[in-house]
């Protein structure tokens, strides 16, 4: 799955501090899972954005998951104000879990 952004050096940037944030149900990786979707980045006022999404909107971690991506992206851009929300449009499914994240599973 492609995250969306604005900004290819950044997204990479965030992307490489969230490999190491892992659903803790699964153990796999959000990135791997597919569960980013979007991240914005609007320099002038040094604000990211991000949208993601649970592997299930009753996901008993999603607080916890949230918070781990918060200071994720807060460790990445220190001076930046990061926002993280969630959304369940489109809903996951195991479709978005990335070819490594498959093979991590045994698919």
């Amino acid at each position: 799955m492609t995250v969306e952004t604005n900004n290819e050096k950044y997204c990479e940037l965030a992307l490489q501090g969230l490999y190491s944030v892992d659903d803790p149900e699964i153990g796999l990786n959000i990135v791997d899972l597919g569960l980013v979707y979007q991240i914005e980045f609007l320099e002038t006022e040094k604000k990211l954005n991000l949208i993601m999404t649970l592997t299930s909107q009753f996901c008993p971690m999603g607080e916890s998951i949230v918070s781990n991506v918060t200071e994720s992206l807060q460790n990445s851009f220190k001076d930046w104000k990061v926002e993280v929300n969630l959304t369940y449009e489109p809903a996951w499914d195991s479709s978005k879990i990335s070819p490594e994240g498959q093979e991590f599973l045994g698919y």
